[in-house]
């Protein structure tokens, strides 16, 4: 079953991203890690939709980055 979008929203600020207000269209939301600017997100949808399969993937893509990242701060 895939995650709503109001989880992924959730996931994406335990981990650090700050919603940037003002910058989505519409039901598009964009989210920016202070760590990797370079990789922001771009979250559709109202939040009981059921979030598309690449959207989940780039989540886990960009929560992994941050764990590769903080794991060697601390080395």
């Amino acid at each position: 079953m895939p995650k709503k979008i109001r989880e992924l929203k959730q996931i994406a600020t335990k981990a650090g991203y700050v919603l940037q207000k003002k910058r989505g269209k519409g039901s598009h939301s964009y989210w920016v890690h202070p760590l990797i600017p370079s990789m922001p997100l771009t979250i559709p949808g109202k939040d009981g939709d059921d979030a598309p399969k690449y959207l989940e993937m780039q989540i886990a893509k960009a929560l992994e980055t941050l764990d590769k990242l903080e794991g060697n701060s601390n080395d």
